[in-house]
């Protein structure tokens, strides 16, 4: 099997695990999530000898695996996904209060399963390798905001931006429909008085055309 140990933790504590082979993956995994920095979402992978263990954390929730070397990072995070999806969707809140090995019994054979089948059903490659590239955007957008962060820019200080953003964008409507309300009413003046100037030059030509007219009948 490519993948041979597998567990679901929060924080330290184990909640499920499950083993295909007779090694200390249990114990390193331990020492794994003890060591773990911080409470930051993260996908990360150690080195043990020919055994690389693969390790996300989503949400407080740690989902651990160790494969063959030969097995390289697409398959097990892929798998690493499908767990934390499984157990988040079977057991909801319970998560946050279960006690150590509380969903050992029954998950336990969950992880055998799909470590079964990422590691030897060729269509678990082709669905993830689709799969892939949605998670290799999601490192990205991660990897960027880390940057951010290491540059000393507070994340208040990004909301507080985004705040200004939306103010001036509101602002800028504010003062287009202000302006678009002037244009109309100077158009519509505009159009009054040009209404006006013709109805004056009408009067004015009808007036000498009458008078024209009725001239001769004047003489007379």
């Amino acid at each position: 099997m490519a993948i041979l140990y597998a567990l679901v933790a929060r924080g330290s504590v184990m909640l499920a695990e499950f083993t295909a082979a007779s090694t200390n993956a249990s114990a390193i995994a331990r020492q794994i999530l003890d060591k773990i920095p911080g409470d930051n979402d993260i996908n990360v992978s150690y080195s043990q000898d020919r055994y690389i263990f693969h390790v996300k954390r989503t949400d407080g929730l740690t989902v651990l695996c160790m494969a063959d070397e030969s097995a390289g990072r697409r398959i097990p995070f892929a798998f690493l996904e499908d767990i934390h999806q499984r157990f988040v969707r079977t057991y909801g809140r319970a998560i946050f209060s279960a006690l150590p090995y509380g969903m050992n019994d029954e998950f336990s054979r969950v992880l055998n399963q799909q470590m079964e089948y990422y590691s030897s059903d060729p269509n678990a490659d082709r669905i993830n390798r689709l799969k892939g590239e949605m998670g290799q955007v999601r490192n990205v957008m991660i990897e960027n905001i880390d940057k951010v962060l290491e540059r000393g820019d507070r994340l208040e200080l990004l909301v507080d931006k985004t705040a200004n953003m939306q103010g001036n964008t509101f602002r800028f409507r504010k003062q287009t429909r202000r302006l678009r309300n002037t244009v109309w009413w100077r158009n519509v003046k505009l159009t009054g008085a040009l209404i006006i100037l013709i109805l004056i030059i009408i009067y004015v030509v009808l007036a000498f055309v009458c008078h024209g007219i009725t001239l001769p009948t004047c003489i007379k």
